[in-house]
């Protein structure tokens, strides 16, 4: 007799939210692919330092400001997560170097299994989370990194996932 088969643990499909244009093709394919197996959809926003050590009091309102607006941004990303999975997603805040946090996060949370971001399709390259990612920090991921074309349509990445 054979017993049933366990499930896997939620697979957790990391995406960096930002204002970049492929965010959404990168979103879609998470979404599609948390769906169809059973994960998860996390989301980091990360506020990166200013220079207003001279302005201390300027600096922590400015700080504050670019946090509320990181998280906002994240709760309407969320809305559509759950639109698109019917689950709401993991998110995360953090400060400091947008490619450091990203690392440090992947680094603290076992859960986080896939990291998935689109890449610019314009002339400029593929963007500095990718190019960094794909280059000399590549050695340091423990996680798989699927990266998704900008220049994809949502339909596109319905077929694709």
């Amino acid at each position: 007799m054979t017993s049933a088969p366990t499930l896997a643990p939620d697979r957790v499909f990391l995406v960096v939210a930002d204002d970049s244009a492929e965010l959404e093709v990168a979103l879609r394919y998470a979404c599609r692919r948390a769906r169809k197996t059973r994960g998860r959809v996390a989301l980091l926003a990360v506020v990166e330092p200013g220079d207003y050590q001279h302005w201390m009091a300027v600096g922590d309102l400015m700080k504050e400001e670019a946090r509320q607006a990181a998280e906002q941004m994240l709760q309407k990303l969320a809305e559509r997560v759950n639109e698109w999975t019917g689950t709401m997603p993991i998110l995360y805040v953090r400060e400091g170097a947008r490619g450091d946090e990203l690392l440090k996060l992947i680094e603290e949370e076992p859960s986080i299994s896939i990291l998935v971001l689109g890449a610019n399709p314009g002339p400029k390259g593929p963007g500095p989370l990718v190019s960094m990612l794909t280059g000399k920090m590549v050695g340091r991921l423990r996680v798989p990194v699927t990266i998704v074309p900008g220049n994809l349509t949502l339909e596109d990445v319905d077929k694709v996932s």
